[in-house]
């Protein structure tokens, strides 16, 4: 249908409609890049994350050594863990309906598990560094790393986290499959988001680091082509009819 032909109520509707979607990619895109600029920037200042296997010592001495950046880049990675927030909620907006509702919760609850997680390198580890440089306060400084590392990485910053977002970028490729997406970016979304699943097992399985891993570069990618695809849909007829 030619947009000039429609009524006002329907111009609108479809002005708003291109809105979500331009905010949507713009919040993807951004989340990718942060995310793709964190982690490289953290693997190299400080082996992240494999320091995590390290003892809990080696990881606040080196924490210590380059503090002001890896805080600095820890709050890179996490705005682009809470910019999952509007991206879910714009996309859920722009399908509508339960679908969309589901999508919006998710990518609501996936940002808040994740956050939760990555801010305790700003809000917490900062002091019990600092605390672990008294030879008397050194174990319990150990004991409290080990508690929190647990808590808001492993149990929900990782675990929770990966099955929410698994599970978010499953209902964005079922709800956009045909109507925004082409098939290429379904498939890639899956297997991303199948990859990332596997994070849910690495305490047991720790060869699943790597296939998490994986996933998470796969989608970084998917992200930023998703976002190219909003902005094409953005541009002409077809955001108007998903």
């Amino acid at each position: 249908m030619i947009i000039t032909t429609e009524t006002t109520d329907q111009q609108l509707t479809n002005r708003s409609r291109r809105r979500l979607a331009r905010l949507a990619a713009a919040a993807l895109a951004t989340a990718a890049v942060l995310a793709i600029a964190g982690f490289t920037a953290l693997g190299s200042i400080f082996s992240y994350p494999q320091i995590l296997h390290e003892p809990v010592e080696v990881i606040l001495n080196r924490f210590r050594d380059r503090q002001a950046a890896v805080m600095g880049w820890f709050a890179v990675l996490t705005l682009s863990a809470a910019l999952m927030a509007p991206a879910g909620s714009w996309l859920g907006r722009l399908r509508g309906g339960i679908l969309g509702r589901w999508i919006t919760g998710l990518g609501i609850a996936a940002a808040v598990v994740q956050v939760a997680g990555l801010q305790r390198w700003i809000t917490i580890v900062p002091g019990i560094s600092e605390q672990a440089l008294d030879p008397g306060s050194q174990a319990a400084s150990e004991s409290a790393f080990l508690f929190w590392h647990r808590l808001l990485d492993t149990a929900i910053g990782e675990t929770v986290g990966y099955a929410l977002t698994a599970a978010f970028t499953v209902l964005v490729v079922i709800a956009f499959d045909r109507r925004l997406l082409p098939r290429w970016l379904v498939v890639l979304g899956g297997v991303a988001a199948t990859l990332i699943a596997t994070g849910v097992i690495i305490p047991v399985v720790s060869g699943a680091s790597l296939t998490n891993f994986a996933g998470y570069v796969l989608w970084c990618v998917w992200l930023l082509v998703v976002a190219g695809f909003l902005i094409k849909a953005a541009r002409s007829d077809s955001v108007c009819r998903t």
